[in-house]
């Protein structure tokens, strides 16, 4: 049976740009320059994921090594800097290992850079992949007893639950039945709180959205001008979500690979999602996949949750 060829970067842009709504995969935020953006958010003050989720790890480090139990292999989905992992390797006993997987290089040198030092004896192997599509991982997988993914930040988030139920299920079948996934995700709460954190003062979430058309410009020789666009990231309260866009803010024509794409004064390119749950759905949504919740953490504010999943 022919197999079908993988897209190249400028089938997917074309293809997604060519649909009834313009959008962009998010993966594409994160070439190296936006994921050094990314890591500004992160400081930014409105921003409250980051320090939320790292004072939950950091307050509850001895109930999560107990569940996630001695000996285990942490396959993290997306490196970031490692802040957060060195909060959960120094929690862990007797880690064999660590997996960082990253789209970006600079992502993975700057966090295998950071933790390397900290926790000399142990195997980091980074691996520079797409997390989202089939990840080939390192014999340190394979070999351990017992391998736990580690997926911090929100970032589940990005998913429509559909999408969000078959990527978890893809976890489930890589650390196999009884492996464990620590993972982070957003509440719903009040809608001014959201707006801030994807609207910062500082315009740090502008620019890493805007940094999207100069990476089109640079590796698909598009014509974008990123002045001629606006960041705008409203919260949708029927769909529970963030929704990042890009605005056109005149008639304009940009010329990707040699094809001109038309947009309207208004028109926008729809570039990332940020679903917000409850507890309750994102249980349905775990179980859906094949996990089970063992252990809930959530800061004293109700902002956000971490929970240890075990899979069926």
């Amino acid at each position: 049976m022919p197999t079908t060829a993988p897209k190249t970067l400028l089938d997917e842009v074309c293809d997604s740009l060519c649909s009834d709504r313009p959008h962009l995969p998010c993966k594409l935020l994160y070439d190296d320059a936006g994921s050094e953006l990314f890591e500004r958010i992160c400081d930014q003050p409105e921003y409250y994921q980051t320090r939320t989720e790292q004072k939950i790890l950091r307050d509850n480090a001895r109930s999560i090594a107990d569940e996630v139990g001695p000996d285990a292999v942490l396959v993290e989905y997306g490196a970031g800097s490692g802040v957060k992992t060195e909060t959960v390797l120094g929690a862990m006993r007797d880690c064999a290992g660590y997996v960082p997987l990253d789209i970006s290089t600079w992502m993975l040198d700057t966090c295998a850079g950071h933790l390397r030092p900290k926790f000399p004896e142990l195997r980091i192997e980074p691996v520079r992949a797409d997390y989202t599509q089939p990840v080939t991982l390192p014999d340190t997988v394979d070999d351990a007893d017992n391998v736990v993914a580690f997926f911090p930040g929100g970032t589940i988030g990005n998913f429509t639950p559909p999408k969000a139920t078959r990527f978890l299920a893809n976890i489930a079948s890589t650390v196999g039945g009884g492996g464990g996934l620590l993972i982070g995700f957003d509440l719903r709460k009040d809608p001014l709180t959201l707006h801030a954190a994807y609207n910062d003062a500082a315009g740090v979430t502008a620019e890493f959205n805007l940094n999207l058309l100069r990476r089109l410009n640079r590796e698909l020789d598009a014509d974008f001008d990123p002045e001629l666009w606006r960041h705008y990231a409203p919260y949708n309260p029927g769909k529970g979500r963030i929704e990042m866009h890009l605005v056109s803010l005149a008639h304009q024509t940009v010329t990707i690979g040699n094809r001109p794409f038309h947009f309207r004064r208004g028109e926008s390119i729809h570039t990332e999602n940020s679903y917000k749950y409850t507890r309750p759905g994102f249980a349905e949504v775990a179980d859906d996949a094949g996990w089970d919740v063992q252990h809930t953490w959530v800061d004293q504010n109700e902002l956000f949750c971490v929970e240890y999943l075990t899979a069926r």
